[in-house]
Protein backbone atom coordinates (compact mmCIF):
# COMPACT_ATOMS: atom_id res chain seq x y z
CA UNK A 1 0.00 0.00 0.00
CA UNK A 2 1.34 3.48 -1.07
CA UNK A 3 1.65 5.83 1.82
CA UNK A 4 1.69 9.72 2.22
CA UNK A 5 4.20 11.03 5.04
CA UNK A 6 3.42 14.38 7.22
CA UNK A 7 6.24 15.77 8.25
CA UNK A 8 5.53 17.46 11.88
CA UNK A 9 8.06 19.29 14.88
CA UNK A 10 7.72 18.74 18.54
CA UNK A 11 7.98 22.23 19.34
CA UNK A 12 7.58 24.63 22.50
CA UNK A 13 4.41 26.34 23.09
CA UNK A 14 5.14 30.19 22.10
CA UNK A 15 2.14 30.82 24.42
CA UNK A 16 3.88 30.31 27.59
CA UNK A 17 7.22 32.43 26.74
CA UNK A 18 7.83 34.59 29.23
CA UNK A 19 10.78 37.92 29.49
CA UNK A 20 13.23 38.59 31.80
CA UNK A 21 13.02 42.04 32.31
CA UNK A 22 16.68 42.26 33.04
CA UNK A 23 18.87 40.33 30.35
CA UNK A 24 15.57 40.75 28.08
CA UNK A 25 16.25 36.62 27.41
CA UNK A 26 13.34 34.62 26.90
CA UNK A 27 12.04 31.89 29.70
CA UNK A 28 10.95 28.77 28.24
CA UNK A 29 10.64 26.81 31.39
CA UNK A 30 6.82 26.98 31.76
CA UNK A 31 6.66 26.20 28.12
CA UNK A 32 5.23 22.77 27.28
CA UNK A 33 6.08 20.74 24.16
CA UNK A 34 3.39 20.21 21.46
CA UNK A 35 2.53 19.57 17.47
CA UNK A 36 3.70 22.51 15.71
CA UNK A 37 0.59 24.22 15.26
CA UNK A 38 1.06 24.33 11.65
CA UNK A 39 1.84 21.07 11.14
CA UNK A 40 -1.63 20.25 12.49
CA UNK A 41 -2.86 21.94 9.30
CA UNK A 42 -0.51 19.66 7.64
CA UNK A 43 -1.81 16.28 9.28
CA UNK A 44 -5.24 17.02 8.45
CA UNK A 45 -4.41 17.42 4.85
CA UNK A 46 -3.08 14.09 4.73
CA UNK A 47 -6.18 13.28 6.74
CA UNK A 48 -8.46 14.22 3.90
CA UNK A 49 -6.14 12.85 1.80
CA UNK A 50 -5.93 9.51 3.59
CA UNK A 51 -9.59 8.81 3.02
CA UNK A 52 -9.54 10.16 -0.93
CA UNK A 53 -7.03 7.83 -2.08
CA UNK A 54 -7.13 5.02 0.67
CA UNK A 55 -3.51 5.51 1.31
CA UNK A 56 -1.76 4.59 4.80
CA UNK A 57 -1.19 7.90 6.76
CA UNK A 58 2.04 7.87 8.81
CA UNK A 59 3.84 10.95 10.61
CA UNK A 60 7.34 11.34 10.64
CA UNK A 61 9.69 13.85 13.22
CA UNK A 62 12.91 13.86 14.73
CA UNK A 63 14.52 16.22 17.28
CA UNK A 64 15.11 15.83 20.87
CA UNK A 65 12.58 14.26 23.58
CA UNK A 66 10.02 13.34 20.39
CA UNK A 67 9.10 10.40 21.95
CA UNK A 68 6.59 12.14 24.10
CA UNK A 69 4.78 13.61 20.43
CA UNK A 70 3.44 10.40 19.28
CA UNK A 71 0.06 9.94 21.21
CA UNK A 72 -0.53 13.66 20.48
CA UNK A 73 0.17 12.89 16.72
CA UNK A 74 -2.00 9.53 16.56
CA UNK A 75 -4.92 11.65 17.84
CA UNK A 76 -5.03 13.84 15.26
CA UNK A 77 -5.45 11.21 12.43
CA UNK A 78 -2.49 9.60 11.70
CA UNK A 79 -2.05 5.78 11.40
CA UNK A 80 1.57 4.96 12.37
CA UNK A 81 4.22 7.67 13.96
CA UNK A 82 7.85 6.99 12.92
CA UNK A 83 9.87 9.40 15.26
CA UNK A 84 14.12 9.53 15.66
CA UNK A 85 15.15 10.99 19.37
CA UNK A 86 18.85 11.67 19.38
CA UNK A 87 21.06 14.32 21.18
CA UNK A 88 22.66 15.18 18.26
CA UNK A 89 19.83 17.08 17.11
CA UNK A 90 19.35 19.26 20.09
CA UNK A 91 21.11 22.00 17.79
CA UNK A 92 20.77 20.71 14.12
CA UNK A 93 19.90 22.98 11.53
CA UNK A 94 17.27 23.08 8.50
CA UNK A 95 19.59 21.24 6.40
CA UNK A 96 20.52 18.98 8.78
CA UNK A 97 16.79 17.90 9.65
CA UNK A 98 15.95 17.72 6.38
CA UNK A 99 18.18 14.95 5.52
CA UNK A 100 17.45 13.26 8.62
CA UNK A 101 13.72 13.53 7.79
CA UNK A 102 14.62 12.37 4.21
CA UNK A 103 16.73 9.74 5.51
CA UNK A 104 13.08 8.23 7.49
CA UNK A 105 10.90 8.24 4.50
CA UNK A 106 13.52 6.31 2.77
CA UNK A 107 13.75 4.19 5.46
CA UNK A 108 9.69 3.65 5.81
CA UNK A 109 9.20 3.07 2.25
CA UNK A 110 6.40 2.98 -0.32
CA UNK A 111 5.86 6.44 0.39
CA UNK A 112 5.19 8.76 -2.57
CA UNK A 113 3.19 11.62 -1.02
CA UNK A 114 5.13 14.00 1.51
CA UNK A 115 3.14 16.62 3.36
CA UNK A 116 4.98 19.87 5.09
CA UNK A 117 4.02 22.64 6.67
CA UNK A 118 4.81 25.98 5.57
CA UNK A 119 7.02 26.56 8.30
CA UNK A 120 7.78 25.76 12.34
CA UNK A 121 6.27 28.26 14.45
CA UNK A 122 9.85 28.88 16.66
CA UNK A 123 12.03 28.90 13.44
CA UNK A 124 10.25 29.59 10.70
CA UNK A 125 12.37 28.96 8.13
CA UNK A 126 10.71 27.65 5.43
CA UNK A 127 12.97 25.57 4.22
CA UNK A 128 12.32 22.31 5.11
CA UNK A 129 9.88 20.55 2.62
CA UNK A 130 11.61 22.13 -0.59
CA UNK A 131 14.92 20.79 0.85
CA UNK A 132 13.23 17.15 1.53
CA UNK A 133 11.96 17.28 -2.26
CA UNK A 134 15.76 17.80 -3.63
CA UNK A 135 17.11 14.87 -1.40
CA UNK A 136 14.66 12.81 -2.40
CA UNK A 137 14.99 13.70 -6.24
CA UNK A 138 11.00 14.63 -6.18
CA UNK A 139 9.05 17.51 -7.66
CA UNK A 140 7.80 20.14 -4.91
CA UNK A 141 5.01 22.32 -4.34
CA UNK A 142 5.29 25.12 -1.83
CA UNK A 143 2.42 27.16 -0.36
CA UNK A 144 -0.85 25.11 -1.34
CA UNK A 145 -3.83 26.20 0.05
CA UNK A 146 -6.17 23.37 -1.72
CA UNK A 147 -5.63 19.40 -2.27
CA UNK A 148 -7.92 16.98 -4.63
CA UNK A 149 -6.82 14.21 -5.37
CA UNK A 150 -7.57 12.13 -8.50
CA UNK A 151 -5.43 8.93 -8.88
CA UNK A 152 -1.97 9.14 -8.72
CA UNK A 153 -2.21 12.89 -9.59
CA UNK A 154 -3.30 15.55 -7.58
CA UNK A 155 -4.68 19.28 -8.34
CA UNK A 156 -3.03 21.67 -6.23
CA UNK A 157 -3.76 25.46 -5.88
CA UNK A 158 -1.33 27.62 -4.73
CA UNK A 159 -1.80 31.40 -3.22
CA UNK A 160 0.58 34.05 -4.40
CA UNK A 161 1.38 37.57 -3.68
CA UNK A 162 -0.70 38.47 -6.97
CA UNK A 163 -2.95 35.62 -7.41
CA UNK A 164 -4.09 32.25 -7.50
CA UNK A 165 -2.14 29.58 -9.17
CA UNK A 166 -3.53 26.14 -9.89
CA UNK A 167 -1.42 22.97 -10.46
CA UNK A 168 -1.52 19.63 -11.36
CA UNK A 169 1.30 17.14 -10.45
CA UNK A 170 1.68 13.51 -10.28
CA UNK A 171 3.19 11.18 -7.45
CA UNK A 172 6.18 11.30 -6.28
CA UNK A 173 5.57 14.53 -5.00
CA UNK A 174 6.28 16.42 -1.79
CA UNK A 175 3.48 19.25 -1.08
CA UNK A 176 4.25 22.46 1.60
CA UNK A 177 1.11 23.94 2.92
CA UNK A 178 -0.45 26.94 4.29
CA UNK A 179 -2.59 26.86 7.25
CA UNK A 180 -5.51 27.60 4.89
CA UNK A 181 -5.57 24.05 3.41
CA UNK A 182 -7.76 23.44 6.53
CA UNK A 183 -8.94 24.43 10.16
CA UNK A 184 -6.81 21.19 12.24
CA UNK A 185 -9.86 19.76 14.70
CA UNK A 186 -9.23 19.55 18.30
CA UNK A 187 -8.43 16.04 19.05
CA UNK A 188 -11.90 14.23 20.66
CA UNK A 189 -11.25 11.55 23.77
CA UNK A 190 -12.42 8.49 21.61
CA UNK A 191 -9.17 9.79 18.92
CA UNK A 192 -7.06 10.29 22.40
CA UNK A 193 -7.73 6.66 23.57
CA UNK A 194 -7.62 5.30 19.94
CA UNK A 195 -3.87 6.40 19.55
CA UNK A 196 -2.51 4.55 22.50
CA UNK A 197 -3.32 1.52 20.27
CA UNK A 198 -1.65 2.97 17.23
CA UNK A 199 2.22 2.24 16.24
CA UNK A 200 5.20 4.23 16.63
CA UNK A 201 8.36 3.82 15.95
CA UNK A 202 11.02 4.67 17.22
CA UNK A 203 14.42 5.01 14.64
CA UNK A 204 17.98 5.79 14.91
CA UNK A 205 20.07 7.90 13.21
CA UNK A 206 21.73 4.50 11.92
CA UNK A 207 17.93 3.51 10.18
CA UNK A 208 17.62 7.04 8.41
CA UNK A 209 22.04 6.38 6.93
CA UNK A 210 22.68 9.82 8.59
CA UNK A 211 25.68 10.12 11.33
CA UNK A 212 26.41 12.59 13.82
CA UNK A 213 29.16 14.54 12.17
CA UNK A 214 26.93 15.30 9.06
CA UNK A 215 24.53 16.95 11.75
CA UNK A 216 26.77 19.88 12.40
CA UNK A 217 25.27 23.49 12.34
CA UNK A 218 27.00 25.28 9.57
CA UNK A 219 25.49 28.83 12.32
CA UNK A 220 25.31 29.18 15.61
CA UNK A 221 22.90 31.27 17.16
CA UNK A 222 24.51 33.57 19.93
CA UNK A 223 21.16 34.51 21.53
CA UNK A 224 17.83 35.45 21.66
CA UNK A 225 16.70 38.47 23.17
CA UNK A 226 13.51 40.48 23.36
CA UNK A 227 13.47 43.93 21.32
CA UNK A 228 13.41 46.69 23.24
CA UNK A 229 10.94 49.32 23.49
CA UNK A 230 11.26 52.62 25.11
CA UNK A 231 8.56 55.62 24.98
CA UNK A 232 9.51 58.69 25.90
CA UNK A 233 6.01 59.63 27.34
CA UNK A 234 6.18 63.04 26.53
CA UNK A 235 3.21 64.95 28.13
CA UNK A 236 1.96 67.84 25.84
CA UNK A 237 -0.17 69.72 28.06
CA UNK A 238 0.39 68.71 31.55
CA UNK A 239 -0.62 72.01 32.99
CA UNK A 240 -3.95 71.87 31.01
CA UNK A 241 -3.00 73.81 28.02
CA UNK A 242 -5.21 74.52 25.06
CA UNK A 243 -5.71 72.02 22.34
CA UNK A 244 -4.06 74.67 19.86
CA UNK A 245 -0.87 75.04 22.23
CA UNK A 246 -0.41 71.09 22.46
CA UNK A 247 -0.85 71.11 19.19
CA UNK A 248 2.14 73.49 18.46
CA UNK A 249 4.53 71.51 21.64
CA UNK A 250 3.67 68.26 19.21
CA UNK A 251 5.01 69.64 15.70
CA UNK A 252 7.94 71.10 17.67
CA UNK A 253 9.09 67.85 19.30
CA UNK A 254 8.29 65.78 16.44
CA UNK A 255 10.37 68.61 14.02
CA UNK A 256 12.65 68.39 16.75
CA UNK A 257 12.95 64.69 16.80
CA UNK A 258 13.41 64.44 12.71
CA UNK A 259 10.29 63.13 12.35
CA UNK A 260 8.54 65.89 10.55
Amino acid sequence: MKKIAVCYKWVLSDADIRINERSRELDMEKCKPQVNEYDRNGIECGVKLKRATERELVGVTCGTATAASAKDALSRGLDAVYFLDDAALASVDKIGSSKVLAGIIKKIGDVDVVICSEASSDDFGQQTGPRIAALLGWPSVSYVTKVEAGGDSFSLERKLEDGLECVTVNTPVVITVSPDVGEAPIPGVKDILGAKKKPATALSLGDAGISADALQPRSNRVSVLAPVTARKKQLLNPDGVSIDQAAVALVKELSTAGIL
